[in-house]
């Protein structure tokens, strides 16, 4: 055999290797799954997580472990995932607060929301601002009437977040004084608000918020959505207020994948949620804690959808003039 056959033949083989090791790269689920929670243990995000987490990684065919990492507005868990193999493997549980609101408003964070791509949508979720039970107030107006001419403290799950943002529109519209405080996550800030350590905060209503009001541990002054909630009759929206008309916004979660993931592997994420989500006791449980279920998208709708709340938040930040911390 010729020295240039030899050669040949090497060449030949490796590129046979080379395409056995990329299609193996490629294969998706073909290990333990993590599922990052970008917050401690205990709030609305890690609630959704383990309430679809038997039935996803049934679909799946593999273990689907929850990780718990919070702090940086859910920014810190979020890297980690950006960091790791873009193989699918590992994923993130995200909502705007981190896929969007994070970069916008943390200089610490270096990722933008273009780096990640989501791969399913769970659920949406209203915000309702919150108060601590002593507060003489039931709604809107009555919380107004006591806040002026006080110093409010309200918390947030951290700076840039959609909550601390809410916090900052709400004063701006109402010239209220209001002194944010940042948490970790959101299960040490409703400790405090039902303790009484807080005054108020915007919170997702889903996950242990509707038991805490239902329980008169906390007060629920008003909701985020456009129409009053079907189960809250008597909740009303910021809407029905005239200087609050445009106040708001809803809060959706589902699971994302660095952005250079394969369409195989986020198409069979897509797939496997979408077959978790028909469980009926996910669904009641979820729906009985405030979350409404998202209508299946296709990974296309998905990239439109995403690429569209991110231009709707920019917009949200200039409409505040908010300069990055």
């Amino acid at each position: 055999m010729s020295i240039l056959s030899v050669v040949r033949r090497c060449a030949a083989l490796a590129a046979v290797f080379a395409l056995a090791g990329t299609a193996a790269a490629q294969v998706f689920p073909g290990k333990t799954v993590s599922l990052m929670v970008p917050y401690p243990a205990g709030g609305a995000s890690d609630y959704l997580a383990r309430q679809i987490q038997a039935d996803y990684q049934k679909q799946l065919a593999q273990p689907v472990i929850i990780e718990n990492l919070g702090g940086v507005s859910g920014a810190l868990g979020t890297q980690k995932v950006l960091n790791a193999a873009a193989d699918g493997h590992s994923q993130v549980l995200v909502t705007p607060i981190e896929a969007m609101l994070a970069p916008f408003s943390l200089s610490a964070v270096k990722y933008k929301p273009e780096d990640l791509r989501l791969a399913s949508l769970i659920a949406t979720t209203p915000v309702v601002l919150l108060a601590r039970k002593d507060i003489p107030a039931s709604n809107l107006e009555e919380f107004l009437a006591w806040a002026k001419g006080r110093d409010v403290s309200y918390g947030s799950v951290g700076p840039g977040s959609l909550f601390h943002i809410l916090g900052e529109k709400l004063a701006a519209r109402t010239n209220l004084k209001m002194l944010h405080v940042p948490y970790k996550g959101g299960t040490q800030l409703i400790t405090d608000i039902a303790g009484g350590q807080i005054d108020v905060a915007f919170f997702a209503l889903a996950g242990p918020v509707p038991g805490m009001i239902k329980d008169q541990r906390v007060r629920a002054i008003a909701v985020t959505s456009r129409e009053p909630l079907h189960a809250w009759p008597g909740l009303k929206p910021f809407a029905q207020s005239r200087q609050m008309n445009d106040f708001v916004f809803d809060i959706w979660a589902g699971v994302a994948v660095p952005r250079n993931t394969s369409d195989a592997a986020v198409l069979r994420i897509n797939q496997a949620v979408t077959e978790a989500m028909k469980n009926p006791a996910t669904r009641k449980n979820l729906e009985e804690a405030g979350s409404t279920i998202a209508r299946p998208m296709t990974i296309q709708e998905l990239d439109k959808f995403y690429a569209a709340e991110i231009t709707e938040y920019r917009q949200l930040f200039k409409s505040i003039s908010f300069q990055p911390q």
